[in-house]
């Protein structure tokens, strides 16, 4: 009895804390600007993470398998791990809350990152391709911690709220490449192969960052969301006029939001993997590798405050033909580059990571607009996981494409790929025109 009365006693505090921010819009500010912080702590650690397995996991599995034609390998196991672990830390998050969800997820990162350096010390290849797809638990959980700042953010700060998570991001992301050769040398110290030092940094940095949402992520911004939502339900006269007008908005805003970070991850990702094995092909060095690497990541995330700005100012539909149009010069240039040019390399990869931000954060915006507080986190899941697995495919192929046509070749159909974001913009802009018509007629 007691332990029954002492669970209701805590529901009925955890009720009337929710039920004081409902009515307080000043503390749902105070909550939304917290989350924001607590998301920028772990994801500079979520970062470093990140970047351990995006800049040595093909090298790690080139080294093993001996062979080049499966040197995609990594990058389709850590995008197929972060399928699953979309989807679960989605579901967790929808009915649990971001804390537990996001928690889980970079836990379970750090443990797989742990896996690959056994596998390495033992020369186990079964025990790396095990982890590899645990550690993109890891990869998965840094992508969707960004929807936590969203959660109470009003519409003109959505993209903006991406934008500050991701450049957060750009800390731990640029200096995880950076110390490819300082943590493969500390590795050989303690008899670790040196391709599995920068993991050790990735687990760590994982296991910090789940530690982080774990312990401060209080109160959870989805559940307060859901909570603000639902008083409002309640207060809403026509809610069922209300729900007719909208679905069919909500369903495109859906489907051109997962098809424009779609295409965008196959592009980055297919010709990110093959970048590092084509520049070893040539004579370029780890730290070569690592300083391409870390430039294109920081092209991913460091860019991300002036997107949000130009996603919320601009629009959702504008900022993803910038997107297409980006990762199309990308390909292009890295097709032409020389294998000697650092200059040319580095600025293919600069472009590829600025097209995939355009992407993300645009496409990320009208997923947040398109959804409900209560099947948000779920829906968001949900597409993360085709994320995923179109990146996985792109990781996949890569290796192939290269191993029977060659890298520049891999580079130009990414980039004429990348085109068919403007077909689906389009699409979207008329029909929102048709549609904002149709209702000034009513």
């Amino acid at each position: 009895m007691s332990s029954k009365s002492n669970e209701s006693g805590i529901l009925e505090k955890q009720t009337s804390s929710i039920r004081c921010i409902i009515d307080s819009p000043e503390k749902q500010e105070g909550i939304y600007k917290r989350t924001l912080l607590i998301v920028v702590l772990s994801q500079i650690f979520g970062g470093a993470g990140l970047a351990a397995g995006v800049t040595v996991g093909a090298l790690l599995a080139q080294d093993m398998l001996g062979t080049d034609s499966l040197a995609g390998i990594p990058a389709a196991l850590l995008t197929l791990g972060s399928a699953v672990a979309a989807l679960l830390v989605g579901r967790i998050s929808q009915r649990h809350g971001r804390r537990v969800g996001l928690a889980a997820g970079f836990l379970a990162g750090g443990i797989g990152a742990i896996g690959v350096i056994f596998a390495a010390i033992a020369q186990n290849v079964p025990l790396l391709f095990i982890s590899l797809l645990i550690y993109g638990a890891g990869t998965a959980t840094n992508l969707q911690a960004r929807y936590a700042g969203t959660d109470l953010a009003k519409p003109k700060q959505r993209a903006t709220a991406v934008s500050i998570a991701m450049v957060s991001t750009t800390f731990g992301a640029v200096a995880g490449p950076n110390l490819v050769e300082v943590m493969g040398g500390f590795a050989t110290s303690l008899g670790i192969p040196a391709l599995a030092g920068p993991f050790i940094l990735g687990a760590a940095a994982f296991i910090l960052a789940g530690l982080v949402f774990l312990l401060f992520l209080r109160p959870d911004p989805l559940l307060v969301a859901n909570a603000i939502s639902e008083a409002q339900k309640v207060d809403q006269r026509n809610l069922s006029d209300w729900h007719t007008n909208k679905t069919a908005t909500n369903n495109r805003g859906i489907i051109v939001g997962a098809v424009v970070m779609i295409l965008t991850q196959i592009v980055m990702v297919a010709i990110m993997t093959m970048t590092p094995i084509h520049m070893k092909h040539h004579g370029h060095g780890l730290g070569e590798v690592g300083l391409v690497i870390s430039i294109h990541i920081g092209a991913m995330y460091l860019p991300s405050l002036l997107t949000g700005v130009l996603v919320d100012k601009l629009g959702r539909t504008a900022m993803s033909f910038a997107s297409g149009a980006i990762l199309l010069a990308a390909g292009v240039t890295a097709a032409l580059a020389p294998a000697d040019s650092m200059a040319l390399l580095i600025t293919a990869l600069a472009l590829l990571g600025l097209g995939w931000n355009f992407g993300l954060i645009s496409g990320t915006a009208l997923i947040v607009d398109a959804t409900h507080p209560s099947t948000r986190a779920k829906t968001q899941g949900t597409i993360d996981v085709l994320i995923a697995l179109a990146g996985a495919s792109g990781g996949a192929l890569s290796g192939m494409v290269v191993a029977n046509a060659s890298y520049a070749i891999l580079s130009l159909a990414g980039g004429f790929l990348s085109l068919l974001l403007i077909p689906v913009g389009i699409w979207y802009h008329r029909s929102q025109s048709v549609e904002k018509t149709e209702s000034m007629t009513l």
